[in-house]
C-alpha cells in the first residue's frame, strides 16, 4: 500500500492543474484524499483503478 502526495498525483495526470483535478474530486471522477498529519495523500492503487475505469469508459 503506497499513499502519493498531491504533486505525485499531478505527475501522474499528466500535470493537470490543481483546480482541474478538484473539479475531477467534485464530479467524483477521482477518490477524495486522505488526512494524514496535516497533509492529504491517495492511495496509488485507488488512483490507477480509478483511471483504468475511466480509460475502459472512453473505449
Amino acid at each position: 500500500m503506497k499513499f502519493i502526495t498531491f504533486t505525485e498525483l499531478r505527475a501522474k495526470l499528466g500535470g493537470r492543474s490543481r483546480s482541474a483535478i478538484y473539479l475531477d474530486f467534485e464530479a467524483g471522477r477521482l477518490p477524495r484524499g486522505v488526512k494524514l498529519g496535516g497533509k492529504l495523500y491517495w492511495l496509488e492503487s485507488d488512483i490507477d483503478t480509478c483511471l483504468h475505469e475511466l480509460r475502459d469508459q472512453a473505449s
